[in-house]
């Protein structure tokens, strides 16, 4: 904690407003749409890739927060004060920290597949970057940092090396398996006196968001493969319209089923699992099919 004490005698306004923006690149909309964009416009091998390394790394992590059960900075010491506007997207418990990790393994998969120097140092910078916002911001300690580092590394590793050595059938299959393996924990695993009932709270919904996640472009994985095999060439200006307006619409139809999944599954988490995998089967399966447009479209113009 003393790292953390010295940190919010140096805080500013500047750096409260910097810092809090600079976090969001850790935040799971960033990675949405990192995968989108390798998915739809760039790379589709690597948008699989770069979405197995999330899926698999966000379940291990959430894992981790529920076996080791470690408070927050200010749960652990009540005299420290964190910046206000971080407490909303700081739930769950601390170690290790989830934007670390996937700024981590975002930047670091974007930084190994293109190596340019200029390119690389944009990425080492978002992920340093990001690691001190979290405990500028005084939502995590340099342990948990430290840790989700470590971890981002590796599950980019981890996922660069099974694209070259596993067919596609054994990843599909270890992103559906570590998601359901996250849900049964949570669900099924004795809760002890070091549980937060709001803490655990928000980690069954989380799991239960990434399940869906998982489920939905795993569907979409393996019809793309055997049947839809998408193309996604185009001229820049039509990929950023089908970037942005798909974006677009499935960010809509992401609030337009939360009212009626919630009434329909009365308040239980398990509507977000369906709520994403409906919203992923959009992005990967639905969307694609207006890519012939987008590429004609390109041609007509060039």
């Amino acid at each position: 904690m003393s790292v953390l004490h010295a940190l919010e005698e140096i805080r500013t306004p500047f750096l409260n407003a910097f810092f809090s923006a600079v976090t969001y690149l850790g935040d799971q909309t960033v990675f949405i749409v990192l995968v989108l964009l390798m998915l739809w416009c760039i790379d589709k091998k690597k948008g699989y890739c770069l979405f197995f390394i999330g899926i698999v790394g966000t379940a291990v992590n959430q894992l981790l927060k529920a076996i080791f059960l470690i408070p927050r900075p200010w749960v652990q010491d009540s005299s420290f004060t964190i910046v206000e506007s971080a407490r909303a997207a700081a739930t769950g418990y601390s170690f290790p920290s989830g934007h670390t990790q996937n700024a981590t393994a975002n930047f670091a998969a974007f930084g190994l597949w293109n190596k340019q120097t200029p390119l690389v140092y944009v990425c080492s910078a978002a992920i340093l970057l990001t690691a001190f916002s979290r405990m500028y911001l005084g939502v995590h300690t340099p342990l948990d940092v430290g840790v989700a580092l470590c971890m981002g590394l590796l599950s980019v590793w981890f996922g660069t090396w099974a694209f070259q050595a596993w067919k596609s059938g054994v990843l599909q299959t270890i992103v559906l398996a570590s998601s359901v393996l996250l849900v049964l924990y949570l669900l099924l695993y004795p809760k002890g006196a070091e549980n937060v009932p709001e803490f655990d709270a928000h980690g069954l919904k989380s799991a239960y968001t990434l399940l869906g996640a998982a489920m939905g472009f795993t569907i979409c994985w393996i019809v793309d493969e055997r049947y839809l095999r998408y193309e996604i060439k185009a001229l820049w200006w039509a990929q950023l319209f089908k970037l942005a307006l798909g974006i677009a619409l499935m960010l809509l139809l992401k609030a337009a089923l939360k009212a009626p999944l919630n009434a329909l599954f009365q308040g239980n988490p398990a509507a977000d699992c369906l709520r994403y995998c409906l919203v992923s089967l959009f992005g990967g399966l639905v969307w694609p099919l207006t890519f012939p447009f987008w590429g004609r479209l390109g041609k007509a113009q060039s």
